[in-house]
């Protein structure tokens, strides 16, 4: 009976969700006058499918259905680590670039450039198709330079023409598409020429992350949610398989989830704007400081302030653990002081929310996520250790036969564990 409660709240549950970010229905971009080179046509195919907020412990917590049985077949991850902090935009682009955030430039999903005053966020469209915000070849940049089509059904970075390049095909950022239309894009895709078929697709899914900030991830309608993404996968599996070529899946997310402290949100002080710009993620806040002179007083002010809930950091004495300090700071995105809350707090000036993610996960396990892959050229039942999610590029790339030279922070670990040859 719970599992048909399920089925019947699915549809209904979920649609209730899609205001959330809701924008502007837009339709299929395409660049014109590409082609796979002939060398490119027989190479395998890959479809990259990212279920936002899909913590580690779903597929037992949760039983999905479709992704436990296909676990038989596939090449399953302990866990997944996001790189810190463990939001959206930085760890999907760090999955598709193989760099942790201060190198790849998304350092939140909320930024600050202090050199120009601009500013990044999620629901600024300029700054979202500006590629001055990002640094890094994503892997779709990687394929269409070698002459390999890619599509992008949706994931952060692909609205921008990046390393010069613009996938092939791809969709502006919208909440209006159904699953049913979006599969049968892919579809589409697939069943066009050799030389206008894309070898990269990527697929992304909110619902589940929209249900954990909402409800928690604890909370029935998130189990929905992972019950409808799991048909949703399913769906497309089966559609895919009815094309007869070789694709290879690799499903992942960026992040876990957990439940806040609802009764005691972190609140910032008083802020002196002459003194200083102050860019808040949630789970840390950068505090950009306008005359250098003013740092350490800056510093001390935030120190004598602090509450247990959170540390204050010099950026050039943040544990190294996080990967987050001067050091690493390529794009000068990180603010001077840096204050990092511990979980559950979170930094809000209202009730927060009941679940949120950004913490590191070696902190709060809760953060880890969930990496699985199969299909024709991916090894059969085979369970691996947990690994960092900059790995992953290294294997799409192996996966999809492309040769990259550019410094990266990944490896090719996951090669021999992931793949057949």
């Amino acid at each position: 009976m719970r599992k048909l409660t399920l089925l019947l709240t699915c549809i209904s549950f979920v649609a209730s969700l899609g205001f959330v970010q809701a924008q502007v229905k837009d339709d299929q971009i395409v660049i014109p006058n590409r082609k796979n080179a002939k060398e490119q046509e027989e190479k395998p195919y890959v479809i990259l499918i990212s279920v936002d907020g899909f913590r580690h412990d779903y597929f037992e917590k949760y039983k999905p259905t479709f992704l436990n049985k296909i676990a038989e077949q596939a090449v399953k991850a302990d866990y997944m680590s996001p790189s810190f902090p463990s939001v959206t935009f930085p760890n999907h682009y760090t999955i598709v670039t193989g760099m942790i955030p201060p190198h790849h430039g998304l350092v939140g999903n909320n930024m600050l450039n202090p050199e120009t005053g601009e500013r990044y966020s999620l629901r600024n469209q300029d700054a979202i198709t500006n590629p001055e915000w990002y640094s890094g070849v994503p892997i779709w940049s990687l394929a269409e330079s070698q002459n390999m089509l890619s599509a992008c059904f949706y994931w952060p970075g692909s609205e921008a023409k990046i390393a010069g390049y613009l996938p092939t095909y791809h969709y502006p950022y919208a909440e209006d598409k159904g699953v049913e239309e979006r599969i049968d894009q892919v579809v589409n895709w697939l069943e066009k020429p050799a030389d206008e078929r894309p070898h990269l697709i990527t697929f992304y899914m909110p619902d589940v992350d929209q249900a954990g900030h909402r409800y928690g991830p604890n909370a029935y309608e998130t189990e929905t949610t992972v019950h409808y993404s799991d048909g949703a996968i399913q769906k497309l599996y089966e559609a895919v398989s009815k094309t007869g070529l070789p694709v290879n899946f690799v499903f992942l997310s960026d992040h876990g989830m957990t439940e806040l402290d609802r009764e005691n949100p972190i609140t910032l002080p008083k802020i002196d704007p002459k003194k200083m710009d102050v860019v808040v993620n949630g789970t840390y806040t950068s505090i950009f400081v306008k005359d250098s002179k003013d740092t350490q007083e800056v510093l001390e002010y935030f120190q004598k302030k602090a509450t247990n809930q959170y540390e204050v950091y010099l950026k050039s004495e943040v544990p190294k653990k996080y990967r987050f300090s001067i050091k690493e700071d390529k794009l000068n995105r990180i603010g001077d002081v840096v204050l990092i809350a511990e979980a559950p707090y979170y930094f809000t000036n209202r009730t927060p929310i009941p679940g949120a993610h950004g913490y590191l996960a070696e902190d709060t396990p809760d953060m880890e996520t969930v990496f699985m892959a199969w299909g024709p050229d991916i090894q059969i039942g085979k369970q691996i250790e947990g690994f960092k999610n900059i790995h992953v590029y290294p294997l799409l790339a192996e996966l999809l036969g492309l040769k990259y030279e550019h410094e990266i922070d990944g490896d090719a670990r996951l090669v021999p564990k992931v793949l057949k040859n």
